[in-house]
């Protein structure tokens, strides 16, 4: 995950490449390097929870994203607004999210260790 995290941080520099073209292969680049980190990212629930607790995880991840995709949409446009349609900051915190939230995930279980969940049925 750290590859294709480290893959995607050159897209910080796509508002500054010397051709267009430049650009394209910078984002064609970090398209390929979010693939693989999503589908290292699906597994991530399976391999630390427990089978009754993966529905409820994954749902939650999903739920956040989608939040956390609205608030993005939105200050991305209240950004624009503000400095005259620069994309700079915008593929800066693109380019910067997924190194960020691969150190949030090694904060949160550094190790990767399985979760040990006490459920309790009903």
């Amino acid at each position: 995950m750290l590859a294709m995290a480290l893959l995607i941080v050159p897209t910080t520099l796509v508002s500054r490449a010397p051709s267009m073209w430049a650009a394209v292969l910078i984002v064609g680049v970090a398209a390929a390097a979010h693939q693989a980190w999503s589908a290292n990212v699906y597994t991530l629930a399976s391999d630390m929870f427990p089978t009754s607790a993966v529905g409820s995880v994954v749902g939650i991840g999903a739920f956040a994203g989608a939040m956390g995709g609205v608030v993005f949409q939105r200050v991305t446009g209240r950004v624009l607004q503000a400095n005259g349609s620069d994309y700079s900051p915008i593929f800066v915190v693109c380019g910067l999210a997924y190194v960020t939230a691969w150190a949030i995930i090694h904060l949160l279980a550094p190790r990767l260790e399985p979760a040990h969940l006490a459920i309790q049925r009903t």
